[in-house]
């Protein structure tokens, strides 16, 4: 996530931390060099102009040139005003009214409308035990409807009936009664999208939200678009009045200029994330989280909340407990294997860690990627229990079952038995003086030390 603007800004914030002390024409020549790196993540020209206007005066005063740590002053001042860029306070989504509370979901066409839908569901279920009743008012785009409700099946929740050939209008009618007669705590509306903003468009959805009167009325925006979805933003701003934003494909955006200019832009604050193509990948978004992520310092509270959400304790207290005993065994490390999994595999822990750059750099020479996790959970699968508990009784022709088994070869065999034997040792020292307690496989947690 915002990798290419994470790497300058840790390059240049990093030089500038270095220096013993600083002048005024250090810090105008960082400020310059910050300029450029938000230019060049697409972030709003107004919104950096008004950034760099407002960090020079305390950038540039006595305080920090006479401050016996002015690198370390520099960063906290870039990373207030970054807080303040993203919108200052985290803002829950608003389910203040009597149930059943509506949310009504905008955008244009391939911005993910309808897979965001189903996610916002599942975290409102989730994490606030919510009632939920998902509608499609999309009868324009093929199958639309479908898609909601095969998506809603796979994933245990409530979708309205289709009826054919009724208009959107009547939709949201028969969707708040049938909601009011179960018991729904909040109707999701997914509105219809188009390829561009038309006024026809714009008047459906009028119509829609004075029949459901949404308590929120949230704009689906594609993260990867940059200032066209800040634009995008402010259209729908104007003819609907949009109450907040849901940017997806987050985790495939260099850049940031899209979140970065939202805010100061629209005034809309975004409140959600979209991070991945599972249906828990949407997270709720924190400014200042998203602010030490942009600059390197990682976001370790969302890496907490992460575990304590995918992973089973129970089973990590288990494996501990054999750790301390000794007794670590290849069905232990596909525990860990699969943990790390639900977490978003190595990519999706690596993107909340300090350093993330440093960290992936390391990988890279280390020849780890998220194919090693792959071939090793298959190799192990292809072992029989005794040899998952035992691996000394793996001899030449076990490992040659073994290698047709999984598709690998002898090679990568081996070397997973050798690195499993040190993980082994390594894992019993760290069961002593401290290790990995949130899943993470013992290899990788070495390669981070």
């Amino acid at each position: 996530m915002f990798e290419n603007l994470t790497n300058k800004l840790e390059g240049i914030l990093n030089n500038l931390k270095k220096a013993p002390s600083l002048n005024q024409a250090q810090v105008e020549t960082g400020l310059k060099e910050i300029r450029q790196a938000l230019l060049a993540a697409d972030v709003a020209l107004p919104v950096v102009k008004k950034f760099i206007e407002d960090i020079k005066p305390k950038a540039i005063g006595q305080e920090i040139i006479r401050s016996t740590s002015p690198g370390q002053m520099l960063v906290k001042i870039v990373y207030d005003q970054l807080v303040e860029v993203l919108g200052s306070k985290t803002e829950g989504i608003n389910l203040k009214a009597v149930p059943p509370a509506s949310i009504l979901l905008v955008g244009l066409q391939g911005s993910g409308k309808t897979t965001t839908a189903v996610k916002l569901a599942k975290n409102l279920e989730k994490n606030l035990n919510k009632k939920i009743l998902l509608v499609s008012l999309d009868i324009y785009r093929p199958a639309a409807q479908e898609q909601l409700k095969v998506l809603c099946e796979k994933n245990s929740l409530n979708a309205l009936p289709i009826i054919k050939d009724q208009v959107p209008v009547d939709i949201a009618q028969r969707a708040l009664n049938a909601a009011n007669l179960a018991g729904t705590d909040v109707i999701i509306f997914d509105t219809a999208g188009r390829t561009q903003i038309d006024l026809s468009m714009m008047s459906e959805i009028k119509n829609i939200k004075d029949a459901v009167k949404p308590v929120e009325t949230m704009l689906v925006a594609d993260s990867l678009t940059g200032q066209i979805a800040v634009n995008l933003a402010s259209e729908f701003d104007k003819a609907i009045n949009l109450t907040s934003i849901i940017l997806t494909r987050v985790d495939g955006d260099g850049r940031g200029g899209a979140a970065l200019s939202m805010k100061q832009t629209t005034g809309k604050p975004i409140k959600f994330l979209g991070v991945g193509e599972k249906i828990a990948d949407l997270e709720s978004f924190h400014p200042d989280r998203l602010a030490n992520r942009i600059l390197g310092m990682g976001d370790i509270v969302s890496l907490v909340e992460k575990a304590s959400q995918d992973l089973d304790e129970e089973k990590i207290k288990l494996t501990e407990e054999k750790i301390k005993k000794g007794n670590f065994t290849f069905d232990d490390y596909l525990l860990q294997l699969r943990q790390m999994k639900k977490m978003g595999g190595m990519e999706g822990v690596l993107s909340l860690l300090p350093g993330v750059g440093k960290v992936k750099e390391q990988m890279q020479n280390a020849n780890i990627d998220e194919k090693l996790l792959i071939s090793n959970e298959a190799i192990i699968l292809s072992m029989t229990k005794k040899e998952r508990s035992n691996p000394d009784i793996i001899s030449g022709s076990r490992r040659k079952r073994i290698s047709l088994g999984s598709g690998t070869d002898v090679q990568t065999i081996n070397r997973l038995l050798k690195q499993f034997k040190m993980m082994s040792k390594m894992m019993k020292k760290m069961s002593k003086g401290g290790g990995p307690q949130s899943g993470m496989p013992p290899e990788l947690f070495n390669q981070l030390k």
